[in-house]
């Protein structure tokens, strides 16, 4: 990857990253939550999805069971 291509990338990553860290802090103050509990509710639910759906898919796909070819 060309060095141009790679700094834009990562600019563009930066500035995305702090605009959402921006918008996030408006938001919580906007609403004015009295605790953080309900902030993080979402983003955990999010992850324990994508964590639920990689762990079932790894236990299901047979085609990536490396344990097949093993002698018993």
């Amino acid at each position: 990857m060309p060095l141009d291509k790679f700094v834009l990338l990562i600019v563009v990553v930066v500035a995305a990253a702090a605009a959402t860290v921006w918008v996030g802090a408006m938001v919580v103050a906007a609403i004015q939550v009295p605790i953080a509990g309900p902030i993080f509710i979402l983003p955990g639910a999010l992850i324990g999805y994508v964590l639920w759906r990689v762990v079932s898919e790894r236990l299901k796909n047979k085609e990536d069971d490396h344990y097949d070819s093993i002698e018993k």
